[in-house]
């Protein structure tokens, strides 16, 4: 599997990424035999935050991690800092509150990759920053990143970085998939519009999206006449998405591959690094993946797929 280098890692983290959105101890069995699978596949890093599951995915991963003794070959990326019922969290108690937390079920003592779940546009850039490089330098964190942030507030983030001596963002997560979103999913969530992937491409800035795959819109169990699933209904369903759909499909039909994994293909071949936060959850579908992360798309085919060419 292809490899994605993060500036603050000393090793690389794998190109396709292990969603745990599903994970909890009562689930354990599921857990750890999609998480072989992954590893069996070359993966190497795990996706969770403080919120999933009420915490529970965190826990799962730390009894993998512990029952396997690997914890030296997995990325751990975690969230930290989304909205409660108190409202923005981005300050340093409850970022360091939820962080300790966050290491505790997760049974280690660092975070290879740590991201903020949300911004809060109200705290300046440079008290973040100065509250994500402590983290660093006290070895919890090792590399940090935004989730759902704007393209403007990584770059000023990184601007204030660079004059002040300090360490930047190293990665994204914005959605990005071949359907582009017509709404938020969630509120707040930021999905890469023109402008986004314009700035990564200047910046080299990587990506690592979260619902690489639109939520399941290019597996073929959805049609433009079903209409039983509300969300996709309001965040996907639009005539360019279906022509994204019918491309797709004639892609994969050209290249002996299925629709799903051209969408992926689209994500994993971008001008600028990025990486796909993935769900399968049996091995079957985590092979698909696995093969989809190996197709090659010409420049020409993705500007072909996003109704460029």
């Amino acid at each position: 599997m292809k490899m994605l280098s993060i500036d603050g890692l000393p090793k690389p983290v794998s190109q396709l990424i292990m969603g745990s959105d599903y994970f909890s101890p009562e689930v354990y069995e599921l857990v750890s035999n999609n998480l072989d699978s992954f590893t069996d596949i070359g993966g190497n890093t795990i996706d969770t935050a403080f919120i999933y599951c009420g915490g529970k995915s965190e826990q799962a991963i730390g009894m993998w991690m512990e029952e396997r003794g690997n914890r030296d070959q997995i990325r751990v990326w975690t969230k930290g800092g989304h909205p409660n019922q108190h409202g923005p969290q981005v300050n340093r108690v409850a970022v360091r509150a939820e962080l300790e937390t966050s290491l505790e079920r997760l049974r280690t003592d660092y975070i290879d990759l740590y991201a903020l779940h949300r911004d809060d546009p109200d705290v300046e850039v440079g008290a973040i920053l100065e509250m994500l490089n402590e983290l660093v330098e006290e070895g919890e964190i090792r590399a940090f990143g935004g989730s759902n942030w704007t393209w403007q507030r990584l770059e000023e983030a990184n601007a204030y970085a660079e004059s002040h001596g300090l360490r930047g963002f190293s990665f994204s997560s914005p959605n990005l998939s071949l359907a582009k979103a017509q709404e938020p999913y969630w509120t707040d969530c930021i999905s890469a519009d023109d402008e986004t992937l314009s700035w990564h491409k200047r910046s080299g800035l990587p990506i690592m999206s979260w619902s690489s795959q639109a939520r399941g819109f290019f597996t073929g169990r959805f049609t433009r006449d079903d209409r039983s699933n509300e969300d996709l209904v309001r965040v996907f369903y639009n005539d360019a998405n279906w022509e994204r759909y019918d491309r797709a499909a004639q892609l994969a039909d050209k290249k002996g591959v299925t629709t799903i994994q051209i969408a992926l293909a689209y994500v994993l071949n971008q001008p600028f690094p990025t990486a796909a936060i993935i769900g399968p959850q049996n091995r079957s579908e985590m092979e698909s993946c696995k093969d989809a992360a190996a197709i090659s798309l010409t420049p020409e085919e993705v500007a072909w797929l996003d109704l460029r060419a």
